[in-house]
């Protein structure tokens, strides 16, 4: 009597444990009740700008979508910190700029400084030194450019034949009534105007600027859109949301005066080699990226107070990306 007892007391421990261990299945990488390998959790950071959070909640859509369990921590920091957080493994992946990383990220490599602004070889040369130096995989980029730039009313572009800064040049020298408002950096600072006026041929007098304390780009782009004190060129980033709900131009810098910050997803090494496949999902997405989309997607959280994660997905959606 007393070893049939043990006999199913036995039974019964092997029937718990087998249940147990199928619950638990799915939470640790091995196989969900469904019978379908469970993948993640991974963590996705960004920058605390509009774009960072729109990036960010980007790349959460498709991993949710493929089966990823996702830990949210967008709007992790600065630069230094969303990096820092990287590089810990406190979050294994976040969008990051190709001009950021090539002149904060490695300060004691010695690279040529007209990579900067190449945007293949600026590309190339982080991906292999993050790579070899710090275990950092940088998958595909859009090919938006975040930099700084000029942007025009659409007006007058379209009036005079203006598309690039060259053409913008040529207009200042024929005479042509402009009027930039900027920040006293973006005045005075060797590579921003300067630069460009240097690459160019042209040179603003002091009557053709507005100078203002601050670089916040939305109060420059609101005064070249909206005229004020004659204002018709402001500084501005590539990628400023009000650029399109401004129906402002970004002109062209066939020149390439300024560092190309192209975005990219930045994963730690540990987790690409885990799950290979985030490469092939996120790749074609941020293939998609356009400035112009990256300037409207912006538009809907800064100017129409959109939620980053609704704008994401409604946009993946709409493209096919995501069910």
């Amino acid at each position: 009597m007393m070893r049939k007892l043990r006999a199913g007391v036995l039974v019964l421990v092997v029937v718990l444990a087998l249940v147990l261990g199928g619950c638990a299945n799915g939470e640790d990488g091995s196989p969900d009740g469904d019978g379908t390998e469970a993948k993640g959790p991974v963590s996705v950071g960004s920058k605390i700008d509009t774009e960072g959070g729109v990036l960010g909640q980007i790349m959460i859509a498709v991993l949710e979508d493929d089966g990823f369990e996702v830990v949210d921590k967008t709007k992790t920091g600065t630069t230094e910190v969303v990096r820092a957080a990287l590089t810990s493994g406190e979050i294994d992946m976040y969008p990051e700029y190709t001009g950021t990383a090539i002149t904060q990220f490695f300060p004691g490599e010695d690279i040529d400084p007209s990579v900067t602004k190449d945007a293949d070889a600026c590309y190339d040369t982080v991906k292999e030194l993050d790579a070899e130096l710090n275990d950092i995989v940088w998958l595909d980029r859009s090919s938006a450019n975040n930099t700084w730039a000029i942007a025009i009313p659409r007006s007058l572009a379209e009036a005079e034949g203006i598309a690039t800064l060259a053409d913008w040049a040529a207009y200042i020298n024929d005479g042509g009534e402009v009027k930039l408002v900027g920040s006293q950096e973006f005045v005075d600072r060797e590579d921003a105007l300067p630069a460009f006026e240097q690459a160019y041929g042209f040179d603003l007098t002091d009557e053709q600027l507005i100078i203002l304390s601050g670089g916040d780009t939305a109060q420059t782009e609101a005064a070249a859109a909206q005229g004020t004190n004659g204002a018709n060129a402001a500084m501005a980033y590539g990628t400023d949301g009000s650029l399109a709900a401004l129906d402002l131009v970004v002109l062209d810098d066939p020149m390439g005066v300024q560092p190309v910050y192209q975005p990219a997803p930045t994963v730690r090494a540990e987790v690409m080699d885990a799950y290979p496949e985030i490469a092939d999902l996120l790749g074609p997405v941020f293939a998609a990226l356009d400035l112009e989309t990256l300037q409207d997607l912006n538009g809907k959280v800064a100017v129409e107070g959109q939620d980053p994660a609704s704008v994401a997905t409604d946009w993946l959606r709409a493209e096919g990306f995501i069910e």
